[in-house]
């Protein structure tokens, strides 16, 4: 995303992402899975309007949304934003639950919760409020010191707590939103679908940029490629691996092997 919007006229939101503008509507719904239905008139009317007013306010051509529970809603968002474009970046899922739990396990970062509560609609307020409590609370008990829910929230997300481990659970977010999104997004016109691997980005980050932005119609010179990705790095990839253990890693490439092997991961780590 900081790579785009480096880019004249392509902004985003000051913040990590915007799940709560996109859950208005639909707030109380457990998860994070919403179907085209429940993009009604109200919910059609008042995203458009928010997504056009921050558009205007940051001055954009194109705004760039990146919510991760974004990937479990690709029909409902189609429903929202018809016209809307899908940069689908897939990532080695195993190396990505080693990232993803450290996120389970934060420790209070007020500077980036503050960031994420200017968008929260005020009627929505106490809600979240309530909620995040609660999910800090469950982390001072737990035998595992995690959050209560943390990331895309699937729709059976407390039976899965209950039966798996956290890293199994990191492992299944990353199997049902890869699945979900993939399957969603071959429905979709193809001029509408980039698809992007994480690793081949951050090993080739000009040419794969130079292939968004030819997707995204953004116009770039081969110098203005090479400022965009200076601090693109391959360093982190395998630090998620590294971190898990070989016996923790085959362990989690038996549980979803076959979403692994479907995207080229699986032995290619």
């Amino acid at each position: 995303r900081d790579v785009v919007t480096s880019f004249n006229g392509v902004e985003t939101w000051p913040c990590d992402e915007i799940n709560y503008i996109i859950r208005h509507g639909n707030v109380r719904h457990p998860s994070d899975e919403f179907s085209e239905q429940q993009a009604t008139t109200l919910v059609k009317s008042y995203l458009n309007t928010t997504f056009d007013k921050y558009a205007k306010e940051f001055g954009a051509n194109i705004l760039v949304e990146k919510t991760c529970a974004n990937s479990l809603r690709v029909p409902f968002l189609h429903a929202v934003f018809p016209d809307a474009k899908y940069i689908f970046i897939v990532r080695d899922g195993v190396d990505a639950t080693g990232s993803a739990k450290l996120r389970w396990t934060a420790k209070l970062d007020l500077a980036y919760i503050l960031e994420k509560v200017r968008f929260v609609p005020k009627i929505d307020l106490p809600y979240y409020g309530l909620r995040y409590f609660w999910a800090r609370l469950h982390r001072f008990f737990s035998k595992e010191k995690r959050l209560a829910f943390w990331g895309p929230a699937l729709d059976n997300m407390q039976a899965i707590l209950a039966k798996h481990t956290l890293n199994e659970v990191c492992a299944i977010q990353w199997q049902q939103c890869v699945e979900k999104s993939d399957a969603a997004l071959n429905h979709l016109p193809k001029d509408q679908v980039c698809r992007v691997q994480y690793e081949a980005f951050v090993r080739d980050p000009k040419t794969e940029l130079a292939r968004v932005l030819q997707f995204m119609g953004v116009e770039s010179t081969s110098e203005q490629l090479e400022r965009a990705v200076a601090g693109v790095s391959a360093k982190s990839l395998g630090k998620g691996r590294k971190s898990l253990g070989k016996e923790e890693v085959a362990h989690l490439e038996g549980l979803v092997g076959k979403t692994l092997s479907k995207f080229g991961y699986l032995n290619n780590a």
